[in-house]
């Protein structure tokens, strides 16, 4: 255990290095150690490696961003405080986001949205993550973008959906414009991860008052009618999100939205009973409760779940 901690702090001393050489060689090395070290993560953090790490997430330099990011998206797997505890690190890693399409280096981009992840896995920093208007913003830009790699969408869409699972941050993700990025997605991107990952942030942010404005501007109603007919072949998980997401409008929108799902077609009603009988529990029952607003059998607050 001694010799993890000197070499940790033999590391962070070199990352202190006016020798570029130096810190770019021990960039990599707290890459691998936290890569394949679990136990060394936090040996590192506290070694005083975080505030380095984050300056350099502002480097010109793309290899030593990819490791600085990596690195730090190791460590938070492990050890979440150390890094929401260091001054201007969510300033870095918006830093990162904010120019995903000109100097940011794709695979740093993909281990700071990444990192966002692991974080908001903690719900204490859902809050202040959320708080971040550039970095949420940053996020809804990555999955608006036409050529960003799937991979800097896919962990976006992880860092959204942290973000939205704290209720008070989803009229803000509405208000940057999130649920038309995400329904464009939807249209526009046939791959089924994708679009799982994307239907699990619109359920989401369909949980407050303002969802319905924003849905209807989009035919979000629509869409996700369009995901439950069985004749689309759409995912379980999916038609589960689309099931939630339908279910989170009606419960926070008005009438507007109750006439429209009453109105849902045959096909699309067929398929939030597929979910009734083959879904996951918590698909079940919101299957169940969402049936109830479709056959008219219930009044908005019988069916919260």
């Amino acid at each position: 255990m001694e010799v993890k901690h000197r070499t940790a702090r033999s590391l962070v001393k070199k990352l202190g290095s006016v020798s570029e050489i130096t810190r770019s060689e021990a960039l990599a090395e707290l890459r691998l150690m936290t890569k394949n070290d679990a136990e060394s993560r936090l040996i590192i953090a506290e070694a005083g490696a975080i505030p380095y790490l984050a300056e350099t997430l502002y480097s010109s330099s793309h290899d030593s961003q990819d490791n600085a990011a990596a690195t730090l998206l190791n460590i938070s797997i492990s050890s979440r405080a150390p890094l929401m505890s260091t001054r201007g690190l969510l300033d870095a890693i918006s830093h990162v986001l904010r120019h995903h399409a000109t100097n940011s280096s794709p695979s740093a981009v993909q281990s700071s949205a990444a990192t966002l992840y692991s974080l908001l896995v903690d719900d204490s920093y859902r809050s202040i993550i959320g708080a971040k208007r550039d970095i949420a913003y940053s996020l809804i830009e990555i999955i608006k973008r036409p050529n960003s790699p799937p991979r800097s969408i896919k962990d976006a869409l992880k860092a959204l959906f942290g973000i939205a699972l704290f209720p008070l941050n989803r009229a803000g993700l509405i208000d940057l414009g999130a649920a038309g990025a995400l329904f464009s997605l939807v249209l526009k991107d046939g791959r089924v991860g994708i679009v799982e990952d994307t239907t699990a942030v619109i359920a989401q942010i369909a949980g407050c008052e303002e969802s319905e404005s924003a849905f209807w501007k989009v035919s979000g109603v629509k869409v996700l009618e369009d995901l439950l007919d069985v004749g689309t072949g759409s995912s379980e998980r999916t038609k589960e999100n689309a099931v939630g997401a339908l279910l989170n409008l009606v419960r926070c929108g008005g009438g507007g939205v109750m006439r429209e799902v009453k109105e849902m077609r045959p096909g699309a009603v067929e398929g939030i009973k597929d979910v009734r009988e083959n879904g996951t529990a918590k698909g079940k029952s919101k299957a169940i409760a969402l049936l109830k607003a479709v056959e008219g059998g219930a009044k908005k607050w019988d069916f919260a779940v």
